[in-house]
């Protein structure tokens, strides 16, 4: 059958809610890896569409299999592709070697033997040929793990309903990048950033787009020495800093690159920051930074890189500067 195609939804960052409202709420880890809605029509095939629309299918050969795993029930699910560490942690930098192969599928078989993904499920929006997005998460969480998909690349993580502050302390001692609040009695929207999904990481960190750089020194001569990262607020880039460390040579040879490629005469920050000496560049690469905390006006402290983002469209680095900060 022709399923509709479903953007998914997406959290907002915020805090645990209240333990007066604890029993409200479901528990999720925050996962480390690539948004993805998986298309089952019921016909022995199967579709995954990254955040951005675009059809990964082929990038990941080993979640071929999920075609057959509800026979003929179409379907159109939730969840998130994993590449896990020794120790069996999510991690980014290893599904890094994986994404963008769709078109590659030689490659991407190869890729799958050595970094194998694991594709975790946690709702589902389309069930035998009726939507349930206006049902709560609660519904959906009972439709999702009744359909009993466990299988050698899925699986079905159960939720935790109340203890939140339990079940965030687990995360923090587990190494695990955080977590997810969602309440119980929340639709499902699709394409929305809402508040009834609440994340919280366990770093300060968040998605920044790239406008600009400087040139390294002495042993940098030649390359980056440090990039000028913004974050879209009522409708403008605002320069939010500076961020110098945290790459390898290889890093900053590979950003080099990238960087050159999107060269531009024009400041995409407003109001244009004094940054003496900045090349700047078209506002497309989206970065994840660390940090400690932010100046009452906004500028990351402290900040270091963690990795590009090449999962996320420029647009989505948007939604974290704070209103008080606009």
């Amino acid at each position: 059958m022709t399923l509709p195609l479903i953007p998914p939804m997406l959290a907002t960052s915020g805090t645990l809610p209240s333990r007066a409202l604890d029993d409200r709420w479901a528990y999720e880890t925050k996962q480390d890896g690539q948004r993805a809605v998986i298309y089952l029509p019921g016909d022995g095939t199967v579709l995954l569409r990254a955040r951005s629309g675009q059809d990964i299918t082929r990038a990941y050969p080993e979640l071929a299999p999920l075609a057959t795993a509800l026979g003929s029930t179409p379907a159109v699910l939730d969840g998130e592709v994993l590449a896990l560490d020794e120790h069996g942690r999510a991690s980014f930098q290893l599904l890094q070697s994986r994404m963008g192969l769709a078109h590659a599928p030689a490659k991407a078989a190869q890729r799958a033997a050595a970094v194998p993904v694991h594709l975790v499920l946690f709702d589902v929006m389309h069930l035998r040929g009726h939507s349930l997005v206006r049902l709560p998460y609660a519904r959906r969480r009972e439709e999702l793990e009744a359909l009993g998909l466990d299988g050698p690349s899925w699986s079905t993580p159960a939720a935790i309903v109340g203890h939140g502050a339990e079940a965030l302390r687990a995360t923090q001692e587990h190494g695990l990048e955080g977590l997810v609040c969602k309440r119980l009695d929340s639709v499902y929207e699709p394409g929305v950033r809402s508040r009834a999904w609440i994340k919280i990481r366990n770093m300060r960190s968040e998605d920044v787009l790239i406008g600009g750089w400087l040139p390294g020194k002495g042993r940098l001569t030649g390359l980056p020495g440090a990039v000028l990262v913004g974050q879209r607020a009522a409708g403008r880039l605002r320069y939010v800093g500076g961020v110098g460390t945290g790459w390898s040579e290889a890093e900053r040879t590979e950003l080099a690159a990238l960087l050159s490629g999107a060269a531009s005469q024009v400041c995409p920050f407003d109001p244009v920051p004094s940054v003496p000496g900045a090349h700047w560049v078209v506002p497309r690469l989206v970065g994840e930074v660390r940090y400690s905390t932010r100046t009452r006006e906004g500028m990351l402290r402290q900040p270091s890189w963690l990795r590009l983002r090449p999962d996320l469209a420029p647009e989505e680095a948007a939604a974290d500067l704070p209103d008080d900060m606009v």
